[in-house]
């Protein structure tokens, strides 16, 4: 039974030196901290410095056996305030 989760961000050495951001990589855990899932963000460098805040990513969502179990697809839309139709949807 998993009635609570803990989403723990993992920072790569190179991110944390450069400042840069790489893709991200999250370990989702139990109430115990084991670890249950980790998601991993896939998306291009491009991406991540243009668009930060409104990039089109896919997360994908692994078992402790790294079987996919969720894939989150998010497309780039426009937050303007011009465009109010393309606000962001997964």
């Amino acid at each position: 039974q998993l009635d609570q989760i803990i989403i723990h961000q993992q920072v790569e050495l190179l991110e944390a030196i450069l400042g840069t951001e790489t893709s991200s990589k999250y370990e989702i855990k139990n109430h115990l901290g084991q670890r249950v899932y980790l998601a991993v963000e896939e998306n291009g460098c491009f991406d991540r410095k243009l668009c930060s805040p409104i990039r089109a990513f896919t997360m994908r969502i692994a078992d402790s056996a790294g079987r996919e179990v969720i894939r989150v697809v998010r497309p780039l839309r426009c937050t303007s305030c011009c465009f109010p139709c393309f606000l962001q949807e997964v």
